[in-house]
């Protein structure tokens, strides 16, 4: 059974950086592409930033672009993703998710239909 559990959430005030971590069990970690998701209150859940088998590609949506950086390293079995110059409007609960399929680009990664795997998410709340 694949278990995946996020790390890391807190309270930081506006420009502060936070690093997110993402430990993934029950499979072959090096097989799974891997994205963040982030979920506002009163709000859909939506994508930020993917990464794909090895690390090689990674995608991001635009309103994090150039602040939050996603990496894997497949030794550790974890995910990560910092989190730099953060704004209020980052304030959200993060979820990571895991999936096995290893074609599409970022149309297809962006989607959580096309994620089985997903943590209970941690909190992140940026001060202003």
């Amino acid at each position: 059974q694949v278990q995946v559990v996020e790390s890391g959430g807190g309270l930081v005030q506006a420009g502060g950086s936070l690093r997110l971590s993402c430990a993934v069990s029950g499979g072959t970690f090096s097989r799974y592409r891997l994205a963040w998701f982030r979920q506002a209150p009163g709000k859909e859940r939506e994508f930020i930033a993917a990464i794909t088998l090895g690390g090689r590609t990674t995608y991001y949506t635009d309103s994090v672009k150039g602040r939050f950086t996603i990496s894997r390293e497949d030794a550790k079995n974890t995910l990560y993703l910092q989190m730099n110059s953060l704004k209020p409007e980052d304030t959200a609960v993060y979820y990571c998710a895991a999936g096995t399929t290893a074609y599409g680009g970022y149309d297809y990664y962006k989607l959580l239909r096309n994620y089985p795997y997903w943590g209970q998410g941690t909190q992140v709340t940026v001060s202003s």
